[in-house]
C-alpha cells in the first residue's frame, strides 16, 4: 500500500495514511460505531482531524468506548473528569454534546429507532458513489441529515461536520478517482 496512489489529504502522514487505508469510507451499519465517529468529527470542528485520531485510544478511555448507555449516565463530576484529561480535546461545549448525544442515542432506541436505520434510510440505505471532482464541503444531503439531527437535540452536527462523518462512515465513496481505495471500497456496497 505504500506505493499506491491515495488522497492527498492522506499522502504525507502515516496514521492518515492508515486511517485511509483501513477505515475512511467503509460503510458502517453498527449503531453504536456510527454514533462514536459522530461524536468524534464533533470534537474534530476547529481541529485537524489527525489531532482527534491521535488522541482517539485516550477518546475512547475517557467515554468508555463510547458506550452510549454509561455516557448517557454521566454527570458533572464526569466532565470534571474529562476537563482534567490531558488526552483528549478538553471543550466543556463538546464534552456536553457528548453526553447529551448519548442521551439521545439511548433514548430514541428506546422508543424503537435504531441509530443506523435511521441514518441510512436517510441516505438511501446504500453508500453514495460520488462523482464530484471537487470534494464538497457539504451537500443537501449533508445538510438534510444535520437537520434531522439537530431536530432531535444533537449538537455538533452542522452539515460540514455532518458531510466529514458522511464520507468517514462510508455514506459517500470520495476516494478520489485515482485512489487505489475508491473501487475496493465501492465493491463494500
Amino acid at each position: 500500500m505504500a506505493n499506491q496512489l491515495r488522497c492527498g489529504w492522506a499522502q504525507n502522514d502515516p496514521l492518515l495514511a492508515s486511517y485511509h487505508d483501513r477505515e475512511w469510507g467503509v460503510p458502517v451499519r453498527d449503531s453504536r460505531a456510527l454514533w462514536e465517529m459522530l461524536m468524534l468529527e464533533g470534537f474534530q470542528a476547529g481541529l485537524a482531524w489527525v489531532t482527534i485520531l491521535r488522541k482517539r485510544e485516550a477518546f475512547r478511555r475517557a467515554f468508555k468506548a463510547f458506550d452510549p448507555q454509561r455516557v448517557a449516565r454521566f454527570g458533572e463530576r464526569d466532565i470534571q473528569r474529562l476537563l482534567a484529561d490531558q488526552g483528549i480535546v478538553r471543550s466543556r461545549s463538546k464534552i456536553e454534546a457528548t453526553i447529551n448525544g448519548a442521551r439521545i442515542f439511548v433514548a430514541k432506541a428506546k422508543a424503537g429507532e435504531d441509530f443506523s436505520e435511521f441514518i441510512w434510510g436517510l441516505a438511501g440505505g446504500k453508500p453514495i458513489q460520488s462523482k464530484a471532482t471537487q470534494v464538497p464541503a457539504k451537500t443537501a444531503l449533508s445538510e438534510e441529515i444535520s437537520a434531522a439531527l439537530k431536530a432531535r437535540g444533537f449538537k455538533f452536527v452542522g452539515p460540514v461536520i455532518v458531510y466529514a462523518w458522511m464520507q468517514s462512515v462510508g455514506i459517500v465513496n470520495d476516494h478520489g478517482p485515482q485512489c487505489f481505495r475508491r473501487r475496493e471500497v465501492a465493491k463494500l456496497q
